[in-house]
């Protein structure tokens, strides 16, 4: 009799093992196949025109290019020149027209609304110390 209840609590003890090894794959196998953090919080970002939330996936320096005006800005610069161009033309939203990644690093090309008219916008993110932060974006007048 004792023969039986210690085969059984060694199963119990196997299967526990098992499932604890089969739980900890899954997860790990599911994490492996989700979706890198970034572009879609900078396209809710434009659809609200909210430069604030947008600066938090800005690169330390960024190419910003505007119909008026392209160069190189820091992050600080980046964030109050993104203010100004968007309260200056009144954001609408912004419609999504592709989104894709390529060796790791993510894009965007979309139309931004706003009451000033329609801006075809590309966004261009690389990956960085395992984030995705924008090096580049340009605003072009349909």
């Amino acid at each position: 009799m004792a023969y039986f209840s210690t085969r059984r609590a060694r199963i119990r003890s196997i299967m526990k093992k098992l499932l604890l090894f089969i739980g900890a794959a899954v997860i790990f196998t599911l994490s492996a196949f989700t979706p890198k953090s970034g572009l879609d919080d900078v396209i809710s970002a434009l659809r609200s025109g909210n430069a604030t939330e947008f600066a938090k996936y800005i690169d330390d320096n960024v190419e910003i290019s505007l119909p008026s005006k392209s160069d190189m800005y820091s992050r600080s610069q980046a964030v109050m020149i993104l203010q100004d161009f968007f309260s200056a033309n009144g954001v609408r939203g912004f419609e999504l027209k592709h989104k894709g990644d390529s060796n790791g690093n993510q894009f965007c090309i979309g139309t931004l609304q706003t009451k000033a008219g329609a801006f075809r916008t590309t966004v261009f993110m690389v990956s960085k110390n395992g984030r995705q932060l924008v090096k580049e974006i340009r605003f072009q007048s349909k």
